[in-house]
This record gives structure tokens, sequence and C-alpha cells, in this order.
């Protein structure tokens, strides 16, 4: 299992702040133990949390690949986080992780797959001196089908951890939050993924059901999600993590592995 995911609710600075998080492939258990310890204790946090997430994303990179220094291996890993300061929802996407909101019934992706044929994206790394070449799917340099990634050190100049960094307002129109890994958007469309998951009050349910459908649709990757309900905690059944106030969110998450 090459996947993780962590759901967090810390106080920072007298602030309640819930932390959700994706990834995926070898480096993801150093992301795990170290992206979201380096964002809340960044000193720009609460004052300026864009730049402090792009900082915690960058270090944490660059301290991944020093940790690896010593190792003959190039490990890599994807990942998408939504950050719950007060009424601010902000994602963060490196990869091809996906976040997926549904706001007044509609499915909205606050996350762009980062895929190596992007024009953007393919300039980009021309720019640095790379190239981007078929091999079963665009990849740089023809190895890597991500053109954004932890890690990935002999690609580390064309293949960046920068995030791209989404704000959305948390009000009484957002309903909840679907992270999950390309295993489940290989085969589940944004609005399937929103429709399957309307119906279901409670988030682990709805994550297992996600999971499920991806596994019965064949997806042939391992496949993690993480759903987050922005409702009223009376709406809640069973499990999760839930934050203190009046509007918390409800946490699910599960996992497949495919041998």
């Amino acid at each position: 299992m090459e996947d993780f995911y962590e759901t967090r609710i810390d106080g920072v600075e007298g602030e309640i702040v819930g932390l959700f998080g994706h990834g995926g492939a070898r480096a993801a258990e150093y992301v795990k133990q170290n992206l979201f310890s380096n964002l809340i204790n960044h000193p720009k946090f609460i004052s300026d949390t864009k730049s402090a997430i792009a900082d915690a994303y960058n270090h944490t990179d660059s301290e991944f690949l020093k940790s690896e220094n010593t190792q003959n291996r190039d490990a890599g890993s994807t990942a998408s986080t939504a950050i719950l300061v007060g009424d601010r929802l902000l994602v963060a996407n490196v990869g091809d992780s996906r976040a997926v909101i549904c706001r007044g019934g509609n499915a909205i992706a606050v996350s762009r797959d980062h895929k190596p044929d992007q024009t953007d994206e393919r300039q980009r790394i021309e720019d640095a001196g790379g190239f981007v070449m078929w091999a079963g799917t665009w990849r740089v340099g023809g190895v890597l089908a991500v053109s954004r990634a932890f890690g990935d050190r002999l690609l580390k100049q064309y293949v960046v951890a920068d995030p791209e960094i989404q704000e959305e307002k948390v009000d009484s129109s957002l309903e909840f939050l679907i992270l999950a890994s390309d295993g489940l958007w290989d085969v589940v469309t944004n609005e399937e993924a929103v429709d399957m998951t309307k119906p279901i009050d409670d988030p682990e349910q709805a994550a297992k059901r996600l999971l499920h459908e991806a596994y019965q649709r064949g997806s042939a990757d391992n496949i993690t999600c993480v759903v987050v309900r922005f409702l009223a905690a009376s709406r809640s059944h069973g499990g999760g993590t839930t934050s203190q106030g009046s509007n918390p969110p409800q946490a699910g998450n599960t996992s497949h592995s495919h041998p």
C-alpha cells in the first residue's frame, strides 16, 4: 500500500484548525509524518496561510530529499490537502490526487491534476531543460506520469513540489469535500462521486461506498478516499473525526491496497 491519509484537528493561536490530507507512493510515509507539523508550526500559518502552505510543501520536500541522500532509490509522492481555518477552506495539491467539493448540490473540482501534457506544465518543464514524451501515457523524461511531486530526486528540477492552492468559503452551501487518489478518479467522475456521497450522512460510510465502487469498476491502482462533511453535528452518525464549534467537519477515510 503506497497511499496515506491523515485527518487532524488542532488548536493554533486560538483557532480551531482542521487538517485533512491524502497522498500516494513510496515517499508518502515521510510526507504524512512531517507535512502538517511543518505547516502548523510555520510562523505565518494564521497570518498568511497560503504562503505558509507553499513554504511547508517545499520545506517538506527538501527535507525528504536530504533524508534520502543515503538511499539508492528515487521515491516520490503526490499530496492533496485541505486546511480549514475558521470559515476558510484552503486546498493545496501536488500531483494527481484530487479534491472535489459539493456546493449547492454541484460537484466542483478545487484542485487540478498535474499532468505533463498540460500546456503550462509542459512549458515549465521544457523551460527548465526537461522534456515530455509518450510512454503509455505522457511522462516527464519518459518516466514520471505526474509533473509535480514530493521527492523524485532524479527529476527534481522539472518535477517541483510547488502546490497550487485554491480557497473556498465555508458557508451553508458547502456540503462536503472528497479527497482521493487517482485510484478513484481513474474510474469515477467528479459528478458520480458527489452523487454517490450525497445520500450518505456518515462520511466514513460515504468513503467506503466510493472505494467499493472504484474497486467494482476495476480500478487497477491503490484507492484511498477521505470524505469531510460540513454539517451540524446532529447529522453525523458514528465514526470520523469531529472538532468543537457550531458547525464542525465530520471526517471519514478508507483505503484499499492492490497486491
